[in-house]
């Protein structure tokens, strides 16, 4: 089957055609043509008033449900929601029930998202059922499809643990995940400690827990070498630290997740749960040494850290409800309302690298892979731009102007039309 995008706007700085409206021709999953004008003759035409391609967005944490979970998501929901979000590779964690630690649980991810639009890249679980003792069939599960491994949300308590597994992954090139947080410090903590905690009483997850472990991880890898990713870290002495160990020459990358640049804690006053995430939502200070470590790359990725958490641990008293938000449906317009739109696409296509995963130019010859996307009015996200199974999303009433409008990957398409 062939395509043709009609007069499409790309916006890739790498491109020769960046800033150039062009018509693509897309045959049997490759870039046949790009002119100023092609025949769409026997073609699928995609026309769109406004229309932008840029390459392949990624989003490198995404949680879904299943196994264990379908009521918070599904694969195949979940894979629906990321292509119509715009993005062609999610990075999807192992948080499920039964945890995804092993060769056969990669092999059902692989397998339930065979005919999803979007490329779906599993990581496994570091530890056995992510609890800090014991490592994961790690080598399996990379030869099964697995692109690293996380114990999400969880730190590494054992650090003769996180030593072996750099050791150890050495031998086959693979990307360990450490979670920023020292549980001694953080245990029971709901929101970031400082002003809004102390006023209102509420047990604080101070930002040095975060401080701690990242110091401790930077010694341990100085030491084994190695590959470490750093997951949504949140304060500003995380960029501090981070910024010092990639001048010291370490193989070291990290994340923010999207929530973290947008809201402070301050969002905490009305006790409303879907500000209720993990790492905390930190002060403004923080929030902008964050902004400014993605503009200065000390900070690799960011990210949605989409998290959907059913109404029933969600909708609870502050204490009680679980953290997490979704993001998938507002992270790019959520991004547009922080950074111009050539850094937002910057942010959103870049990355892949780290994870070994193939990034595809926009020129002839090359795979298809496309993320779709408008720049519109401003206008306020609501429940009626969520896709998800669920609906925890702590951007519901956020301004935005930027709409995505569906991916191409290779012969595939889910377009918003």
């Amino acid at each position: 089957m062939s395509i043709v995008l009609k007069s499409a706007k790309v916006i890739d700085a790498e491109s020769n055609y960046h800033g150039s409206k062009q018509d693509i021709l897309i045959s049997n999953g490759r870039i046949k043509k790009i002119a100023k004008s092609i025949s769409s003759k026997g073609s699928k035409e995609i026309s769109v008033e406004g229309l932008h391609v840029s390459k392949g967005w990624l989003d490198s944490s995404v949680s879904f449900g299943e196994p264990g979970f379908e009521e918070r998501e599904t694969i195949v929901n979940g894979g629906y929601v990321a292509g119509k979000s715009g993005f062609t590779d999610i990075i999807l964690n192992p948080n499920t029930n039964p945890i995804i630690d092993t060769q056969a649980d990669i092999s059902f991810i692989k397998l339930k998202s065979k005919n999803i639009v979007s490329n779906i890249h599993p990581l496994g679980a570091l530890s056995k059922g992510s609890n800090s003792l014991e490592l994961a069939e790690l080598r399996d599960m990379k030869e099964s499809g697995a692109i690293g491994f996380y114990d999400y949300k969880k730190s590494i308590e054992n650090s003769n643990l996180l030593k072996t597994a750099l050791l150890y992954t050495q031998t086959f090139d693979s990307l360990i995940f450490s979670f920023p947080m020292e549980k001694s410090i953080s245990k029971n903590g709901i929101i970031n400690e400082g002003l809004t905690s102390t006023s209102y009483g509420i047990k604080g997850i101070p930002a040095i827990c975060e401080e701690i472990q990242i110091n401790r991880d930077l010694k341990i890898l100085e030491y084994t070498g190695g590959r470490l990713h750093i997951p949504t870290i949140s304060c500003k002495s995380s960029v501090d630290l981070i910024r010092q160990a990639k001048n010291k020459g370490l193989n070291i990358t990290c994340s923010v997740a999207i929530h973290n640049l947008i809201f402070n804690d301050e969002k905490l006053k009305d006790f409303d749960t879907r500000f209720k995430v993990l790492p905390p939502l930190r002060t403004e200070l923080d929030r902008k040494a964050l902004i400014k470590g993605v503009e200065d790359g000390t900070i690799d990725l960011v990210t949605s850290d989409h998290s959907p958490v059913d109404v029933d641990h969600k909708k609870m008293d502050i204490d009680s409800a679980d953290f997490g938000t979704i993001g998938l449906e507002s992270f790019f317009g959520a991004l547009l309302s922080v950074f111009d739109l050539n850094t937002t696409i910057k942010i959103l296509t870049s990355g892949k690298t780290i994870f070994n995963i193939l990034d595809y130019k926009i020129k002839e010859g090359s795979t298809a892979n496309f993320s779709l996307f408008k720049i519109d009015n401003e206008f306020t996200f609501s429940k009626s731009d969520i896709f998800s199974k669920s609906k925890n999303s702590a951007f519901i009433g956020k301004k935005m102007k930027g709409v995505p409008m569906g991916i191409i990957v290779n012969d595939k398409f889910l377009i918003n039309e």
